[in-house]
């Protein structure tokens, strides 16, 4: 008997493969990155100079990679930014930060919503887990972080209720 592989082996293996580390090497020059990656999500200018270019992976993506580019336009290190061990570093000093600094660390969130108490909004990033989880920063309305930590993604997680 002959197996083939199944249609749903072939789209996780094409998913694996999707989200993969890009191929990017310190010293390369920026256009190299954006010819092999396309358009970045975003681009942000870092303290000591150069840049940080952004390519997230979309509101229901899981990750979020983050190219540093020196002044000279060669790139200084790439990295993978949503997970647990980034978020229990960038909780410890999030709160006061500005928005543009929260941006820089984790890149555009794949949701914001409006709350009213305390006035701001919240700021939800997917990530690597196996749970079904957010990582989500608290903006209040002056643009400036005032907490973050862990929720449950009610897109993932069906109602026990519901299920039979």
């Amino acid at each position: 008997m002959r197996l083939l592989p199944s249609t749903a082996c072939l789209t996780a293996a094409a998913f694996v493969a999707a989200c993969a580390a890009p191929s990017i090497q310190p010293g390369e020059p920026a256009d190299a990155v954006l010819r092999a990656f396309g358009s970045p999500t975003a681009r942000y200018a870092l303290p000591e100079g150069g840049e940080r270019i952004e390519y997230a992976s979309g509101p229901f993506g899981r990750t979020t990679w983050m190219v540093d580019v020196d002044g000279a336009g060669r790139v200084k290190a790439a990295r993978q930014v949503l997970g647990e061990a980034q978020f229990a570093e960038f909780a410890q000093r999030v709160a006061g930060m500005p928005r543009e600094a929260v941006l820089r660390e984790l890149g555009t969130p794949g949701e914001r919503s409006r709350v009213r108490f305390p006035a701001g909004e919240t700021w939800s990033w997917r990530y690597p887990t196996n749970d079904c989880l957010l990582f989500q920063v608290s903006m209040g309305d002056d643009g400036k972080a005032v907490s973050a930590g862990y929720n449950i993604d009610l897109r993932c997680d069906a109602r026990s209720d519901a299920r039979d």
